[in-house]
């Protein structure tokens, strides 16, 4: 069994913060579960491009409001505390966040840590891993 704090992880190695938001890495690949889990933090008022071209993507929001829109149809779907996306087919699509948003995300396969985007809104396959106990 496996017990983590959020608020030790966001002291350790497993915080991850980049351009206009951060992410607590809870799960990762080196924990044998064949996904990884997060709590990410989207800054207010910000725009985000990602296109996870590697890995599928599951994101319920906990806290905030923003949108989401696919790039393949363009139509902004509302996102607040209840919602939850799922990227089942690697959609390129645009996150914008009103408010701080927090996020619970689920990444297929799982991330090995210190994961940021690439230029394509990618995470890479590979990547340092987090060293820190389980």
């Amino acid at each position: 069994m496996i017990v983590r704090y959020l608020q030790d992880a966001e002291k350790s190695g497993r915080l991850i913060k980049s351009d206009g938001w951060d992410s607590t890495r809870l799960l990762l690949k080196n924990d044998n579960m064949g996904f990884s889990f997060h709590i990410t933090t989207i800054y207010a008022g910000t725009e985000h491009n990602f296109h996870y071209q590697n890995h599928l993507e599951s994101v319920y929001c906990i806290s905030g409001e923003g949108s989401v829109t696919a790039e393949a149809d363009g139509i902004e779907h509302e996102i607040k505390p209840g919602a939850i996306y799922i990227l089942d087919q690697h959609d390129k699509h645009i996150l914008r966040a009103k408010t701080e948003m927090k996020m619970a995300c689920v990444f297929n396969p799982p991330l090995h840590g210190k994961e940021v985007h690439n230029a394509e809104g990618a995470y890479e396959l590979d990547a340092e891993e987090v060293k820190d106990d389980k």
